[in-house]
């Protein structure tokens, strides 16, 4: 059984994208395993050096890095990814599973980002839009796609 984990930076407090992603969370155990795993976002005042905000993305990362199995593909959010379309990622999972990687991570980063380390552990760095979206919102709308995924290559 294919497993996904998404490990996302920070909590959702908005009651209708928790409401969203227990949705597509009862949705998805139907078909995959699916694991969510929130990482406490670090305090982050408005206004920081570059070093502070490299310090927050370090602090993150280690987090993030502690919720990765040596095993795991690693897809990160990143806006210098390359994009999907909807078949895309469900071709891309499915070729995974072919190859018999199983287990895959999608990671959510913090509002600054992730650090290097985050980003050189990834084995595919994902665009999903160049339009800016909320963290909390993000991670809904990826659970949808990795549901629309899972259905496109349903027998």
């Amino acid at each position: 059984m294919l497993q996904i984990k998404v490990i996302a930076v920070g909590k959702i407090r908005e009651k209708f994208l928790v409401d969203g992603i227990k949705e597509y969370t009862k949705r998805l155990n139907t078909s995959i395993h699916l694991e969510i795993v929130e990482i406490a976002d670090e305090p982050c005042p408005e206004r920081l050096s570059f070093a502070d905000e490299e310090r927050v993305k370090s602090k993150e990362g280690e987090r993030i890095l502690k919720g990765i199995g040596p095993q795991e593909h690693v897809i990160l959010l990143d806006l210098q990814g390359k994009g999907f379309s909807s078949t895309g990622l469900s071709e891309y999972l499915d070729q995974l599973v072919l190859k018999g990687q199983y287990s895959s991570t999608f990671i959510i980063g913090g509002s600054l980002g992730v650090s290097g380390e985050v980003r050189h552990r990834a084995d595919y760095r994902w665009s999903f839009s160049p339009l800016t979206f909320p963290h909390p919102l993000m991670r809904l709308m990826v659970l949808e796609q990795i549901y629309r995924a899972v259905i496109i290559n349903k027998p």
